[in-house]
């Protein structure tokens, strides 16, 4: 109970406060959304990686998102074929599975509860996952060969790339350190992204209006999400050597809930939107519960 109350309850009112503005007085969520795409999150991965030290930890990262989505892909196509679902509906499985909210949700999770010495690998997988996200979610979302070429397109545009790739640059070149205004200042902007996404994953859940909900498509989705995710990150970091604190974040991440962003490719390529919200707001919903139970049996 008092991890929930120290972790999941500030983090659920923040989630409720950006709702609730939301629904009393409508914004224009893609304004927030630009600022923290191409301001606050490229501060924020560049002032944290910059000063990371790089371990064969960052690799073994690579390769659990990876192992993770793949697996997922291939329940949902398993799913599938035992329910006989339609192409849509098996891509929207697939969206909804393989992509969790690292970033608006995974963040302040592992910053409350694993400290802001694992805060370099959540914002690390924040931008594996943005990249995955941009390039398989593009794909699933589109399956069609116009759709790779526009997902290796939007891993170009993505800023967070830029400023990862910058701050491994920087420690690979032994670049002398910043003066202390200039580092001050990126870091008071990469301060403000982890609870300007906190606000926005609210409001962006406030601008959900229709839902489809099919419920053996949910119920599965989210049990992939919710259930099978976390459980294949403790098999994972139980077969293989991972620091006790990149383990505790590997397992916290994996069980977040449905990245809101998967709503927006579902709408642009007409892959099941409705259904695809659904799953995102019953699995956020649900998450308040899971990952109480997850943190105190991490604890």
């Amino acid at each position: 109970m008092s991890l929930f109350l120290q972790v999941i309850l500030p983090i659920i009112a923040v989630f409720a406060s950006g709702y609730i503005l939301q629904r009393i007085r409508v914004s224009d969520v893609r304004t927030l959304s630009t600022v923290t795409i191409y301001i606050l999150t490229p501060a924020l991965v560049f002032i944290n990686l910059s000063e990371a030290d790089f371990d064969s930890s960052y690799m073994i990262i690579v390769v659990f998102m990876l192992v993770l989505f793949f697996i997922m892909v291939l329940f949902s196509k398993l799913l599938a074929r035992i329910f006989k679902w339609s192409v849509s509906v098996e891509s929207a499985t697939i969206l909804t599975s393989g992509f969790m909210n690292s970033g608006n949700y995974g963040l302040p999770v592992v910053l409350f509860t694993v400290g802001e010495a694992a805060l370099p690998y959540a914002v690390f997988i924040m931008v594996v996952q943005s990249m995955m996200n941009n390039f398989f979610g593009v794909y699933y979302a589109s399956r069609s060969t116009s759709g790779i070429k526009r997902a290796l397109g939007n891993i170009m545009k993505m800023p967070a790339t830029y400023a990862a790739v910058l701050a491994f640059m920087y420690q690979g070149f032994s670049w002398p350190p910043f003066p202390e205004s200039i580092h001050s200042t990126l870091s008071m902007v990469g301060d403000a992204a982890i609870p300007v996404m906190m606000v926005m994953l609210g409001m962006q859940l406030a601008s959900i209006t229709s839902l489809k909900l099919n419920w053996q498509v949910v119920t599965s989705a989210v049990v992939l999400k919710m259930v099978a995710s976390p459980v294949i990150a403790f098999i994972f970091v139980a077969l293989i050597d991972v620091d006790p604190m990149v383990a505790a974040v590997l397992v916290i991440i994996s069980a977040m809930p449905t990245a809101a962003t998967t709503t927006m490719y579902a709408i642009e390529f007409d892959t099941e939107p409705d259904l695809v919200s659904g799953i995102t707001l019953v699995g956020t919903l649900i998450s308040v519960g899971t990952l109480t139970i997850l943190l105190n049996i991490i604890s």
